[in-house]
């Protein structure tokens, strides 16, 4: 499927905190503001966590010990962008590597001295194959979206 026919998905919340708390909440605590139906695994999860540096994962682990990465990280720079990978495939299921993920990309930038704006976009769509209609389908919708809104709501 051409690159261009599936376009970027784009949302943005403006949160009362500096870029550096943003960043910090969003890497450091994503059990707080991560909805909590985006699970890959098939026991009950236990946690998040990101690894703090480019080619680190993101990843979530179940009371059973197992670990299932949601993607690896391209961009680590605090305070202001973070980019990783999706690996996800057409029906929401996980996949082993980079291959045919997309990207998730934050962006964190100061409005004022107290304010932040973080934007998410999910880029690289076209790369789920059959299945980015569906999943462009599925992320399209207003502003903040159900990720962004959770997000904002820790400050």
């Amino acid at each position: 499927m051409p690159e261009q026919t599936i376009p970027d998905v784009r949302k943005s919340v403006t949160v009362a905190a500096t870029p550096e708390e943003c960043f910090k909440v969003f890497t450091e605590r994503p059990g707080d503001w991560w909805p909590p139906s985006h699970v890959l695994l098939k026991k009950e999860r236990a946690g998040l966590a990101f690894e703090p540096h480019v080619d680190g994962r993101y990843y979530e682990w179940d009371v059973e010990g197992n670990e299932i990465a949601w993607g690896r990280i391209l961009e680590w720079d605090p305070p202001r962008r973070l980019v990783m990978t999706w690996r996800i495939d057409g029906n929401w299921q996980s996949i082993p590597d980079d291959e045919r993920a997309s990207e998730i990309e934050v962006d964190i930038t100061p409005v004022d001295g107290n304010t932040t704006k973080v934007e998410l976009a999910h880029v690289k769509l076209h790369k789920h194959g059959e299945g980015a209609r569906r999943i462009f389908g599925a992320l399209d919708g207003p502003s903040p979206g159900e990720t962004l809104e959770r997000f904002g709501k820790l400050f």
